[in-house]
């Protein structure tokens, strides 16, 4: 992958975060492909599509904001490999969380696997797995 590649990947999941953790849960779902999937270990079944992702995201902003607690998504250590019409993209990712008046600490550690696609020229997510650090099997 060329290093161009590697910067507008690492310059989408800047972006990408900084939407979530500013509370800005409709604009992040909008980086996500309107039939997108996203599968964690704490959900029975993966959310799909966009609406219902940021209406997951909109239910985890109210949650924090009630809760005086911010968040900080840091990825990290992201491969990426071109793949068919996407790009494979595997990240380790610590989310920080601050109470109000609180110290900081590490809330969870996982390892994110999402599919990207260019759609009229922007990188969005088509597919996102998480597995946590602290489960059997990640």
């Amino acid at each position: 992958m060329k290093h161009t590649d590697s910067v507008e990947i690492q310059q989408f999941y800047a972006r990408h975060m900084h939407l979530l953790d500013g509370g800005a849960a409709d604009a992040w779902a909008r980086t996500f492909t309107p039939d997108a999937t996203f599968a964690a270990p704490s959900m029975t079944e993966p959310v799909r599509g966009r609406e219902d992702i940021a209406a997951g995201a909109r239910a985890a902003v109210a949650r924090r904001a009630a809760d005086a607690e911010v968040h900080r998504h840091c990825v990290t250590m992201t491969t990426a490999q071109e793949s068919g019409d996407g790009i494979e993209a595997v990240s380790y990712v610590q989310i920080l969380a601050t109470r109000r008046h609180g110290a900081p600490r590490l809330l969870l550690s996982c390892v994110m696997r999402d599919r990207l696609v260019r759609q009229d020229g922007e990188l969005l997510v088509a597919r996102r797995r998480i597995s946590r650090d602290d489960r059997p099997h990640g």
